[in-house]
């Protein structure tokens, strides 16, 4: 619940949202996050001469680096982006868990599954103007979830899914609703398509970050003060040939225990798949004998292109997720490979380029860039992605990083 300290519901009102003390904003803030999208496409977009916005940023030292929530997946890192919590304590660890009682997996994409009010809901009760724009619907409602204010899709909106258009045109909605309604609050969130598809320093990628570079600096005239970040980190996850490097999990577990002795959940899985064919690099395992679990862990680190196993209880205190929704083991590709459960259960050829992705630890390190200097001194630990709303609106580093 969200409590107040000084005057309710008014300008100089300070609101407490999940432990967390939020002052009203002085100017409109936006928060960005920018899909997908690690420093490595901003510097070489800079280099290229496309960005002059992102550039000054850069150049004034109006940039830090910082964590990303694991796994680093887009649901995941939105919902700590805007409730300013890990998943531990907002619930969503992704697209799909294993509901142990019923055997099936469960998709996460219902305001429903939130265990943590967002920031943008608790200052639109408390009064504020609030708009919430995303590029695809299924973040709207959990993006949404008890908002009193404006939140919507460009998909939702006719924007075609595969297409850089999605992204942009949430940047340009984002400016459109700036001048015509000034907000209080306002949080942005794209899509990564362009980033599964192309490289940094591509044409395509150049092109796209020129127009958001466009966009950006549309806002900063308008008078908003911006804090821009993302919400994991892309990979190349093909070899020279361009064939995907995937390690087949379900496939090696149904030969080491049997078929119905264990059950892997991939949670990048989504009704996009021409982005990533659901292969990410991570992955979760539900093991049918939990004592079984340690002796599986350290068969699977032995396999090439797997970074990192942990069990349930190591995951949940090293990556703060939420134990109910995560399996008995925890399994993190290397920076070059990907995790599927079955050949049979991935239609490769629905991917439109050799396949990029993300979700380990590989895809964690993501950019904050502020329009303003950034809060003297340097912050008490690694920063996080979900700190962005707490720099934006009180102008320091957290007291906990």
């Amino acid at each position: 619940m969200t409590s107040r300290v000084g005057s309710s519901s008014s300008p100089g009102s300070t609101l407490r949202i999940n432990d967390r003390d939020y002052p009203w904003p002085t100017k409109p803030l936006v928060v960005v996050c920018l899909d997908g999208s690690p420093f490595e496409y901003l510097r070489h977009a800079i280099a290229s001469g496309v960005t002059p916005y992102l550039e000054s940023l850069v150049a004034r030292g109006f940039v830090r680096m910082a964590d990303a929530a694991m796994p680093t997946f887009t649901n995941p890192n939105n919902l700590s982006i805007v409730t300013g919590v890990p998943p531990a304590r907002h619930g969503i660890s992704g697209n799909f868990f294993l509901d142990r009682e019923t055997g099936l997996a469960v998709m996460m994409n219902d305001a429903s599954f939130l265990r943590a009010e967002t920031i943008p809901a608790a200052f639109s009760q408390a009064g504020a103007r609030v708009v919430v724009m995303t590029a695809k619907d299924k973040l709207r409602n959990l993006l949404g979830a008890g908002l009193r204010g404006m939140c919507l899709s460009a998909e939702q909106e006719g924007q075609p899914v595969y297409s850089a258009l999605l992204s942009e045109h949430v940047l340009q909605r984002g400016v459109e609703l700036m001048r015509s309604m000034a907000p209080d609050l306002m949080y942005l969130s794209t899509s990564d398509y362009v980033q599964h598809t192309h490289a940094p320093d591509s044409p395509e990628a150049n092109r796209y970050y020129g127009v958001i570079d466009g966009h950006l600096a549309a806002l900063d005239r308008l008078g908003a003060k911006l804090v821009i970040t993302a919400d994991h980190g892309m990979q190349a996850k093909a070899d020279a040939q361009g064939r995907p490097r995937v390690v087949y999990v379900q496939t090696l577990l149904d030969d080491w225990c049997g078929r119905d002795a264990t059950q892997v959940i991939l949670p990048i899985t989504d009704p996009y798949v021409a982005h990533h064919g659901s292969l990410g690099s991570f992955a979760t395992a539900y093991v049918a004998n939990a004592s079984d679990a340690a002796a599986i862990g350290e068969q699977l680190t032995a396999v090439p292109g797997v970074e990192m196993v942990l069990t349930r209880e190591h995951a949940c205190r090293q990556f703060e997720l939420p134990a109910d929704r995560i399996g008995d083991l925890v399994i993190c590709a290397d920076r070059h490979t990907v995790l599927g459960t079955r050949p049979a259960d991935h239609d490769l050829s629905v991917l439109r380029a050799p396949l990029r992705s993300h979700g380990g630890l590989a895809e964690r390190e993501v950019p904050l860039l502020f329009n303003q200097p950034p809060p003297d001194g340097e912050s008490a630990g690694r920063l996080r992605n979900y700190d962005a709303f707490w720099i934006g609106l009180n102008g320091s580093w957290p007291l906990t990083a």
